[in-house]
């Protein structure tokens, strides 16, 4: 498999021609079941956003990064917030709550040199912010980001374009 150099330009369409959604129509309850189920008030949508915003980068996906950044702006988020994100350990924007979801996306994305991706410590610390439903909804959100991300990596929807008309 041949790498494209860093400088050639990237192509602005999808990768796969037809929607996802077209070819399998269940998608959009699968979506929409999801979206319901993180959107259950336990939880700040921001605090979601801001996590599938990491997740986003973690995976190295435009589409997600724009995506959820929009999300984040749409919601009156500062520049500085959703900017530090990447960076999110060392800046000073964050809530404790905020931390622990961005702490528990990295851990479930990244490899662990240390054994167990999620260690008790880190779960002792998310639960002395969130409740059990809320934790239960930040694993959904998690998943949720993680159920997309392969469509978004494969199919390669246009970066910018609305969550539903990705492939117009």
């Amino acid at each position: 498999m041949n790498a494209r150099s860093i400088t050639a330009q990237v192509p602005m369409g999808p990768r796969m021609a037809q929607d996802p959604q077209e070819l399998v129509p269940e998608l959009a309850e699968v979506s929409a079941a999801l979206f319901k189920a993180t959107g259950n008030h336990s939880v700040p949508r921001t605090t979601i956003s801001l996590l599938q915003l990491r997740a986003g980068q973690i995976v190295g996906n435009t589409y997600l990064t724009v995506l959820h950044t929009g999300f984040l702006r749409k919601a009156g988020e500062t520049e500085d917030r959703i900017t530090a994100v990447s960076s999110w350990q060392d800046a000073p924007y964050f809530t404790g709550p905020e931390r622990a979801a961005l702490a528990l996306v990295e851990a479930v994305l990244q490899p662990s040199a240390h054994g167990e991706r999620v260690p008790d410590e880190l779960y002792a610390q998310a639960a002395e912010h969130y409740d059990p439903k809320a934790l239960a909804t930040l694993m959904i959100a998690i998943g949720q980001v993680n159920f997309f991300i392969p469509l978004a990596l494969i199919a390669k929807p246009v970066p910018g374009r609305s969550f539903t008309e990705p492939w117009n």
